[in-house]
């Protein structure tokens, strides 16, 4: 093995088990993700200094979203998995779409099925959707950093190979013998803790009084950071590279920079609504 080259740590993919009852990292960074996220959102509502007069989203809706939006990650997820990376598969094995505990999830289809569920929601109960997606999209990078540390507790979605005098390469157990970029980490702390991180400024900064603005600002730089961890992840195995070395990845995240830069100049043009009285 070459010096300083790393052996990729042996985790079992099971967090916790009692008896025939078994939870794997991959379930627990969704639940600690939604979990979180949903904390920190009603911590954000509360304030309503971050807001144009207070929130125009009480507590109680955002304790009911929760459901909602879980749904929409999971029904969104594992169908923009299916139809993005593997239909033919699918298509074969119809049965499998439904085994989730074997992994395969989508990000950009769960962003999709957040979006529906954001609307849907939104209409429902006559709150604003650009300011329901600006708090589910403030907290999403919580989720995003959890689930890409499972990724790579899991071994999974590694790296493409890299030159074995990197520091960090790894020989992942299903990667064979080639050193490779942990790229999950990189994702982790690009699509993770760097997004959380502007978002949080922004927000702070009063963000949220421009509706429209976080949730602009999230599908932009999420599609910038996508699109560069996407040149150290190996593509997925079925697809390999598309047109002009693109990866699947990067194909979904484009159009995300251009709905994301329309809806930050929107938001800025708009500018912030007037005073409204708490609904806490």
């Amino acid at each position: 093995m070459p010096f300083l080259l790393i052996d990729f740590p042996s985790f079992s993919p099971i967090a916790l088990q009692i008896g025939p009852f078994a939870i794997r990292w991959y379930a627990l960074g969704y639940i600690c993700g939604i979990t979180i996220g949903w904390l920190y959102a009603r911590a954000l509502i509360k304030n309503d200094r971050l807001w144009a007069g207070s929130s125009p989203i009480s507590l109680v809706q955002i304790d009911d979203f929760i459901l909602w939006v879980t749904l929409g990650i999971i029904v969104g997820g594992r169908s923009g998995y299916v139809l993005f990376y593997n239909l033919p598969f699918f298509i074969e094995h119809p049965a499998a779409i439904f085994k989730l505990w074997e992994g395969g999830m989508s990000f950009h289809g769960g962003f999709l099925g957040c979006v529906v569920a954001v609307m849907w929601f939104a209409r429902k109960n006559g709150i604003s959707i650009l300011s329901l997606g600006d708090i589910t999209c403030g907290v999403a990078p919580i989720g995003i950093f959890l689930v890409r540390l499972t990724n790579f507790i899991n071994g999974e979605l590694w790296g493409r190979a890299a030159d074995p005098s990197l520091p960090w390469a790894m020989i992942f157990p299903t990667g064979g013998d080639v050193p490779r970029h942990p790229s999950q980490l990189y994702e982790a702390g690009m699509e993770g803790l760097l997004l959380f991180a502007v978002l949080a400024v922004m927000i702070r900064r009063g963000a949220l009084k421009r509706p429209g603005l976080i949730l602009g600002s999230f599908i932009l730089i999420y599609g910038l950071t996508r699109i560069i961890g996407e040149h150290f992840r190996e593509p997925d195995a079925q697809l390999g590279y598309l047109w002009g070395g693109l990866t699947m990845g990067m194909l979904l995240s484009i159009p995300m920079l251009i709905v994301g830069l329309i809806l930050i100049v929107l938001a800025v043009r708009r500018g912030a609504p007037k005073p409204i009285e708490a609904v806490h």
